[in-house]
């Protein structure tokens, strides 16, 4: 087990016993990088006469959604601080309800990067194209469909590196720790 996955059960852990129990279905979702914890939840979907249609059942979705943010706003203020003071990283909230997930409130971080012009000309006509509103957003844009496209490869890559670090942790210096 990597130290990241430590990580995220000891806040699950944390979380599960610090939420009141009838907020969320099921066990929570915990993802945890440099800056932000993002603890996603599932909540109940609402109750529709048979046959509802499409459009009743988003509009119900969306309104549950509402409802949840609205009514837990100031107790996961609250948790978030707590959470924030002993991670030393923001929190931001989501829930899943039916199929759809909506998160509140997360981080966007600047990320600094040098590129070549051939990087930019695809980035400009990203932009020219009116796909996306500046260079930034065309990059946002483009590191999003690279993970939806190699989700597959990236995740045999977070594994390799899990593998490392558990290899690490049996080396030489594990001894002496």
């Amino acid at each position: 087990m990597t130290t990241n996955d430590l990580r995220v059960e000891k806040i699950r852990g944390w979380l599960a016993g610090r939420l009141p129990q009838d907020w969320f279905e099921g066990p929570l979702e915990v993802t945890v990088d440099r800056d932000e914890i993002t603890v996603v939840g599932r909540i109940a979907e609402p109750t529709l006469a048979d046959g509802a249609s499409d459009v009743e059942r988003a509009a119900a979705v969306s309104g549950r959604i509402k409802q949840f943010r609205e009514q837990t706003r100031e107790r996961r203020i609250e948790i978030a601080r707590e959470l924030e003071h002993r991670s030393h990283r923001k929190i931001a909230w989501g829930v899943t309800c039916g199929d759809r997930r909506q998160l509140f409130t997360t981080l966007a971080m600047p990320v600094m990067t040098r590129l070549r012009q051939p990087e930019r000309r695809v980035l400009d006509t990203l932009v020219d194209a009116g796909v996306a509103r500046s260079r930034s957003e065309a990059l946002a844009w483009c590191v999003k469909l690279t993970g939806q496209n190699t989700d597959a490869w990236l995740t045999q890559l977070r594994e390799a590196m899990a593998r490392v670090e558990q290899v690490r942790a049996t080396g030489p210096d594990a001894a002496s720790s």
